[in-house]
């Protein structure tokens, strides 16, 4: 059994796949971003591709295979699902189609499948980096929230209660958007903003796989943490959430309603959902799986009662096999993305062990190397570390969690700003 896993150089998930795939008996083959002049650089033997150029990635796959079968294909990451979906189409294999998962990932082209398809939608504009505002000035509303199109994990996003919020929103996004490393993306969906209404309410994320075209949902997450701006920076990730059963069944109703809009069909699905009084908000519904380290958040039982990690059951999933009978462990389990302490160069941290001895907590992972630069969103995208915590209830998670991340100190250095040297002049 062959499995191909489309993932970036910097993803956290690949030895969990490959503990996973060992216990398996599985032959993983990776196709990463790293630079193609070099050869096999990680020593994975996997496949250079492209992530802004898919349909080209597909080819390089086909052809490294040299005739290999192929039996599943897995996307981990926003644009490596899109390749993925290009790799099976290619091939003939199950998955999500190029042109759903490709519209999964655009904020704005997915908000236009779920209008047509009559689901709640803020009301919401587009415009181009650098479009004067006076063009969709008589459509705005305050309050509001700002959205690069296609960033994820909360990159960009703003909330803007005034014009003069939304103006500072918008430059700050364009400055953002103008960064080497988003630049460095190719990608054409970054000069588009979205603009839509703040929509109220309590946030949680749906974890499932879709079987052709069926969806199965393995988790549904709270999220304790209020997101409602200036910024929002996810933390706490809690399952099960602290939610009624029938409003459960019904938030999987509205996102298997969402999946089957973008044209999702076959594979793992991540969901992002607002809910209050007047309805289910489908944020997102993105073809890949919880990104991170958070996919530690998530273990499941076998009919049989074996332990099975959350890389295992994509595994099965992938190579065709049936995952009836499989279910969610029972206890809470948590996980924290530990907040961005501050603007610097990461030190040292403390208090690691005080953490890792509050009861119920797994593990304390910093995931942050001494002299990185930390940068708070909306600029950052990366958390310094992850708390991970199991407990029978679920508000026994989340004090597990809190209780951890108050023993955690963290030690920063000023981050120095780079300057650019001006053209060199004689002495005198």
């Amino acid at each position: 059994m062959r499995i191909l896993v489309a993932t970036s150089t910097t993803g956290y998930q690949t030895r969990a796949f490959e503990d996973a795939a060992r216990t398996l008996g599985v032959d993983l083959v990776y196709a990463t971003d790293h630079c193609h002049r070099l050869a096999d650089p990680w020593r994975d033997g996997a496949v250079s591709v492209r992530f802004d150029d898919p349909a080209g990635s597909a080819r390089a796959v086909e052809a490294a295979l040299a005739g290999r079968t192929l039996d599943g294909v897995i996307g981990i990451g926003d644009r490596p699902a899109v390749t993925a979906a290009w790799v099976a189409a290619r091939l003939g294999l199950p998955w999500h189609p190029p042109a759903a998962a490709e519209c999964s990932r655009s904020k704005l082209r997915s908000r236009g499948r779920f209008v047509a398809a009559g689901l709640p939608v803020p009301w919401f504009v587009a415009i181009r980096r650098g479009d004067d505002l006076v063009t969709v000035a008589d459509r705005l509303r305050f309050p509001c929230v700002v959205k690069p199109a296609a960033l994820s994990a909360s990159r960009g996003v703003m909330r803007a209660d005034t014009p003069d919020d939304l103006a500072s929103a918008l430059s700050r996004l364009d400055a953002l958007l103008s960064a080497p490393d988003i630049a460095a993306l190719r990608d054409p969906e970054n000069d588009q903003i979205v603009i839509e209404g703040f929509i109220p309410g309590r946030e949680y994320a749906l974890e499932g796989l879709l079987v052709h075209g069926t969806l199965h949902v393995l988790a549904v997450f709270d999220k304790p943490d209020p997101l409602d701006g200036p910024v929002f920076e996810e933390t706490i990730y809690v399952t099960p959430p602290i939610l009624p059963e029938p409003a459960q069944r019904a938030m999987a109703g509205t996102v298997a309603h969402a999946a089957r809009a973008l044209g999702l069909w076959h594979g793992p699905v991540h969901a992002e959902c607002r809910v209050n009084e007047t309805g289910i908000y489908v944020l997102e519904v993105a073809a890949r799986p919880i990104g991170g380290l958070c996919a530690r958040a998530l273990r499941f039982v076998s009919p049989s009662g074996e332990d099975v990690s959350f890389e295992a059951l994509l595994l099965r999933h992938a190579s065709g096999q049936s995952l009836e009978g499989y279910a969610r462990e029972a206890q809470a389990s948590g996980v924290m993305m530990i907040p961005v302490p501050g603007r610097g160069r990461f030190r040292t941290v403390e208090g690691v062990d005080r953490a890792r001895a509050v009861a119920g907590v797994d593990d304390v992972v910093i995931t942050a190397k001494p002299g990185q630069l930390l940068v708070p969103l909306p600029e950052g995208h990366s958390y310094p570390g992850f708390i991970f915590a199991r407990r029978p209830l679920p508000e026994q998670a989340i004090a597990a969690l809190r209780q951890a991340h108050a023993a955690l100190s963290f030690r920063l250095d000023a981050a120095v700003p780079l300057v650019t040297p001006g053209p060199a002049t004689r002495p005198g």
